[in-house]
């Protein structure tokens, strides 16, 4: 039996500038470099038939790092949305993003809206990513959401639910994460996607993300595969305790 390939991964991608470090280079060139495991995985999720592929590209705490870094982050940030459009077109990819968008540079939103634009049309993996982003800013700007629409008279306090904060999160319609993979070793979550990983599979790699390949991929979806997700639930064949 084909192994079950997850509907929507989430990969928290850490260790460029490790990766820059032990080869005596400046931190930038670790984050060039991963640029090449970008454009891999996002291929090799399209070959597989991955839903969703989300990626954390940029955080809301990474506006504290130094400014000439930021100002870099944000300049290879422009030339990957220009230079990928035909890698999403090439694999039938749709784009998208989510996080503070306003907070970005306006020639990157203008290049951003131009990619999500062109490969709107295609029907297959969605490339996803998490910009200016928060867990905990995204469920303020909901809460806010809600806020508005109880002042306005549109909504009741008591009507206000799961299904309710769901609905005003940035990207709505999206499924919930199957499997969140981190490289580079660490066990957080570094406010990532808070509210919908709460049932998703977590896999750690020592890997650093520049050297993160297909290889480390399938590895997680195999290791994905020998987890049994219950959702709270029971096993078939497990009885109740009472």
């Amino acid at each position: 039996m084909p192994p079950e390939v997850p509907r929507h991964i989430a990969i928290i991608m850490d260790g460029n500038g490790r990766w820059a470090e032990a080869r005596d280079m400046r931190r930038v060139k670790g984050h060039e470099s991963g640029i090449d495991s970008v454009r891999e995985i996002s291929e090799e999720c399209a070959r597989l038939g991955v839903g969703q592929l989300t990626l954390y590209a940029f955080s809301e705490e990474n506006w504290k790092r130094p400014r000439v870094e930021i100002r870099f982050l944000m300049r290879m940030l422009k030339r990957f949305l220009v230079k990928e459009r035909d890698t999403l077109m090439r694999n039938n990819m749709t784009f998208g993003a989510i996080g503070r968008i306003d907070r970005l540079p306006p020639d990157v939103r203008k290049e951003l809206e131009k990619t999500r634009k062109l490969a709107e049309k295609n029907t297959g993996t969605r490339l996803c990513l998490a910009l200016s982003y928060g867990g905990r800013a995204e469920l303020v700007d909901a809460a806010r959401a809600l806020a508005q629409q109880v002042a306005k008279g549109k909504l009741r306090p008591e009507d206000i639910d799961e299904a309710a904060i769901s609905a005003s999160l940035y990207q709505p319609h999206m499924p919930d994460p199957d499997l969140v993979i981190r490289t580079a070793g660490e066990m957080r979550l570094s406010n990532f996607l808070l509210w919908q990983i709460s049932y998703a599979e977590f896999y750690v790699t020592d890997t650093l993300w520049p050297d993160f390949r297909a290889e480390h991929l399938h590895a997680a979806i195999e290791d994905f595969n020998r987890r049994e997700r219950r959702f709270g639930g029971l096993k078939p064949a497990e009885k109740p305790a009472i």
